[in-house]
């Protein structure tokens, strides 16, 4: 895998980890919330809200990381 790390720093009140991501991706961006944390110890422990201030290392998942586009299969009516 090769990912890449973006400094984040928290600057409001009531930020989640999985806030953030979104904000940053504006889409699902799955395991980015998993391999933040992983890549980060001591984040977690900081509890779901994090403090104003915290500075980490946000993944940015790598190209290889981009899952294929699946269509929909629907039974009945027309897939739009």
């Amino acid at each position: 895998m090769s990912e890449t790390y973006e400094k984040v720093t928290v600057n409001g009140v009531g930020f989640t980890l999985a806030k953030i991501v979104w904000r940053r991706f504006k889409a699902p961006a799955p395991m980015v919330v998993e391999r933040t944390l992983d890549h980060n110890p001591g984040l977690a422990a900081l509890g779901p809200i994090l403090p104003i201030g915290t500075v980490f290392e946000l993944v940015i998942p790598g190209p290889e990381d981009a899952k294929p586009i699946i269509p929909i299969r629907r039974l009945w009516g027309v897939a739009g």
